[in-house]
């Protein structure tokens, strides 16, 4: 069995991941503050029955906003081989993908607005079996890693 790969994440990519699982948990909260109220105002429940709802959305908040882009950073990992791109991921299923550079047609760049403002970005390669990534690297190093990936994938083309 192959050694874990070695390369994580830019360490912004926690609090990037924070911040998307927030904004992405924002509506979830603003149905349940609804929720809670008809259940207080028109159903007439006890406050405590009626708060549940928003209690729930504020521990899966804390579960995902708090807790989940820790873990998930700890366990992605990446590693550019010689004949491969070893990656890592997951936080309860952990994925291995071994894929080999004879079989990537190509590799981009791409950043969004968020990674623009962290200064990261991601790099996306491209397999017959479809695309793979790399999320959330410095921009200078997803740069590099596309180019390390190209450079590669010409060097097995040539052989």
């Amino acid at each position: 069995m192959k050694r874990e790969p070695a390369q994580r994440l830019d360490p912004r990519a926690k609090t990037l991941w924070r911040i998307t699982n927030l904004l992405g948990m924002l509506p979830l909260l603003a149905g349940a503050a609804a929720a809670s109220f008809v259940l207080l105002r028109v159903v007439e429940m006890p406050l405590p029955v009626a708060a549940l709802p928003v209690l729930v959305v504020l521990a899966l908040i804390v579960l995902l906003v708090g807790i989940m882009p820790g873990l998930r950073w700890r366990r992605w990992r990446y590693e550019i081989r010689p004949e491969e791109v070893d990656l890592q991921r997951g936080v309860y299923w952990v994925s291995r993908t071994l894929v080999p550079l004879a079989r990537i047609q190509h590799v981009d760049t791409k950043q969004g607005p968020l990674q623009r403002r962290f200064g990261l970005s991601t790099v996306v390669f491209y397999t017959a079996a479809g695309p793979n990534q790399i999320p959330e690297l410095s921009t200078p190093i997803a740069a590099d890693v596309r180019d390390r990936i190209s450079e590669l994938t010409r060097e097995q083309d040539e052989l």
